[in-house]
């Protein structure tokens, strides 16, 4: 048995531990039920629990979340809309986020997935510096996506 400032109270019997806590305003906790004999210690479990919640909550909220942003293409884009999308990728690169790039075929354009293709290698190109390819382009249906992860910059430490 332990007590609430974490002396060692020996062993007692199961009676005479409840009491001891009961007095003491406060509960009879079994930590290691498989030691023999079992090890309790006397807490404030209401306590207890609200400060292993706190701790998950901070735990949970300074994880890392990633952010998936998306940028879609047409085969026939302009130059111009290239370069601004080009532009909003790097930006986003830059942000940390990853960027999900979709080249959306219609109708006869199916024929030329090629040209979706070599869009997307011009980007990946283009952006290299930025960012790398997470997933390879892949058709998927009337799409052709593919997926942009930033470059993690290994600094220098001095």
């Amino acid at each position: 048995m332990i007590s609430e400032d974490g002396t060692q109270l020996g062993i007692k019997p199961t009676e005479e531990a409840l009491k001891i806590a009961y007095d003491a305003g406060l509960d009879l906790v079994e930590v290691a039920p498989q030691a023999d004999p079992p090890v309790c210690r006397i807490m404030d479990y209401g306590k207890f629990r609200y400060e292993q919640t706190q701790k998950v909550k901070r735990a949970r909220k300074h994880a890392a979340t990633t952010v998936i942003k998306e940028m879609k293409f047409r085969p026939k884009i302009d130059n111009h809309d290239f370069e601004v999308k080009k532009r909003h990728i790097m930006r986003f690169l830059e942000g940390g986020a990853k960027v999900k790039v979709t080249i959306m075929f219609r109708g006869r354009e199916m024929a030329h997935t090629e040209l979706g293709r070599k869009l997307l290698d011009r980007i990946a190109e283009e952006v290299s510096d930025l960012g790398k390819v997470e997933a390879y382009p892949k058709l998927d249906g009337r799409n052709m996506v593919m997926v942009l992860a930033p470059v993690v910059k290994m600094s220098v430490a001095d």
